[in-house]
């Protein structure tokens, strides 16, 4: 084959141009330390760069966001459950404190004021939110767990209890006494005989003041699996107020053997509906609610501040909107606000729970136990000080007949003094072992918030790790040594030249030379 000037000219300057071209990649290279400038250059390394970066920038997420979003929540929950645990500790100590024999006037007062300050810190601790969100609803993050405020709103709720949930109550009757002035104790009747006590038997309602218009109603499995129910007659809702009749000393006469006191959130039972309900039980049938369980439905419509909002704890309807809250409560489906977990993603098929719903930690009891003690602190504190006020009168009065009266007035008012201090020394015993419960409550979700911040520590160290993992991965797939790349392009630079060199040393000699 026959070489001509022609193919060595273009063979030189086909090989100058590749050496041109390796120089100038080497050259974009070294500028941007990147192994490929589009994906043609490397196909595997550009499906491997889209891989590692679509994993980074999840890991990333993750890590920068996820976590310190997660942390943030849990630091709120933490915060506001360990302040809880610190209120109901302080209620402990009331309790502890009116369960002693010997308490002073100036003891029932600071024991009375403690309680009624702790009373509204309990439940507005619960009302804690993180960026707007209320860390204690569930997933209604944009409700309080309590009305800010009075608010009038009616709800028909729904209370689901068990036999448990039935009270012996000592009710003392005190006749008129509460009702001694310096006019009238004189002429009251009441002797010390009159005063005496009486175990009743009662359903506390989770609320207080309760719409007296719309008849309670208790309905229950009997032993044979069919429903029945009782509802509480017109003639039956008594006011606590009222002088007759007693409305806990009425069950036995009532229409259905039940009381209802709207002001106090009470249902007083007859001997024979406590028996009834106290022996309810499971049976086993094949009905949507559990047969051993006690249903009240009631309606509410003035809230006052502090108090917890229903539809975060109640199968309720709002009527005047008609929203129905947690209907599947009243199916065999299960119960508890567990259902409504937050949870944040961390990985992979990994997720962390965040957040802790309000029945965890705030049980409505909490609040009714700490009403009854305050109820009878002040019960105590007000027949004390009208012992006191006869005692002056008796000092002052000179009239024999008047003196004597005055007296057996005083008679019936010390032994009402006596019946309701043994009463309240026994509630504040009682509340030592109830407080000691919903403390171990606390204590529960303050632990299990706790383990949730630990897993959390290690699911940011491996996130940590991942990220860097990821980086690290990254780099080497994508980034070029900058030492390497320098020692190439000077190679291909001083090839470049020899190429150039070469080329002009051929191409100066040609057929015309050696004629």
């Amino acid at each position: 084959m026959r070489i001509t000037n022609k193919i060595i000219q273009n063979n030189s300057l086909t090989n100058i141009n590749r050496n041109k071209a390796l120089e100038d990649k080497l050259n974009t290279m070294m500028s941007t330390e990147k192994k490929i400038t589009r994906p043609s250059d490397d196909p595997v390394i550009a499906i491997r760069a889209l891989r590692l970066h679509t994993n980074l920038t999840k890991a990333t997420q993750y890590y920068e966001r996820n976590v310190k979003d997660a942390r943030a929540w849990l630091d709120i929950t933490h915060d506001a459950v360990e302040n809880t645990v610190d209120v109901i500790s302080d209620m402990y100590e009331q309790c502890v404190a009116g369960s002693k024999d010997d308490l002073k006037p100036e003891d029932r007062a600071k024991i009375l004021e403690s309680l009624k300050s702790l009373r509204d810190e309990i439940y507005a601790t619960g009302n804690s939110d993180y960026a707007g969100r209320y860390v204690f609803s569930g997933y209604r993050t944009d409700t309080t767990l309590t009305f800010k405020g009075s608010t009038t709103k009616n709800y028909r709720i729904t209370q689901q209890l068990t036999p448990e949930a039935l009270q012996d109550f000592t009710y003392v009757d005190t006749k008129d006494l509460n009702t001694i002035t310096s006019a009238n104790a004189a002429t009251l009747t009441t002797i010390e005989q009159d005063v005496e006590t009486s175990q009743v038997h009662r359903l506390r309602l989770a609320y207080a003041n309760c719409s007296d218009g719309a008849l309670p109603t208790i309905s229950y499995y009997d032993a044979a699996g069919v429903q029945q129910s009782i509802t509480v007659d017109a003639a039956d809702v008594v006011s606590v107020y009222s002088t007759a009749p007693n409305p806990y000393l009425a069950a036995e006469d009532s229409v259905n053997g039940v009381v209802f006191i709207p002001e106090t959130g009470e249902l007083i039972l007859s001997d024979s509906v406590y028996n009834t309900l106290l022996g309810l039980k499971d049976v086993g049938s094949t009905q949507t609610i559990n047969e051993g369980e006690i249903r009240i439905t009631y309606e509410k419509s003035q809230w006052s501040n502090n108090e917890l909002r229903p539809e975060h704890y109640y199968a309720c309807t709002s009527t005047e909107d008609g929203i129905e809250y947690n209907g599947e409560f009243l199916t065999n489906l299960p119960t508890d606000t567990d259902g409504q977990i937050i949870s944040y993603d961390m990985g992979m098929n990994q997720s962390l729970r965040v957040n802790t719903v309000a029945n965890d930690v705030y049980t409505p009891e909490v609040g009714r136990d700490v009403d009854d003690l305050i109820t009878i602190t002040e019960q105590v504190i007000e027949m004390e000080e009208i012992k006191t006020k006869l005692e002056s009168m008796i000092e002052a009065e000179t009239d024999s007949a008047k003196k004597a009266k005055l007296q057996e007035r005083l008679k019936a008012v010390d032994k009402s003094f006596s019946l309701m201090a043994d009463k309240m020394q026994k509630m504040f015993e009682n509340g030592i072992t109830r407080m000691q419960g919903y403390l171990d409550i606390a204590n529960l979700a303050l632990t299990q918030v706790g383990s949730r911040g630990a897993r959390l520590d290690l699911i940011e160290n491996r996130l940590s790790s991942q990220v860097t993992t990821f980086e690290t991965l990254t780099s080497e797939n994508e980034n070029e040594d900058a030492e390497i790349i320098a020692i190439q392009l000077a190679n291909a630079q001083f090839s470049y030249d020899a190429a150039l060199m070469a080329t002009g040393k051929i191409t100066q000699t040609t057929l015309l030379n050696y004629l």
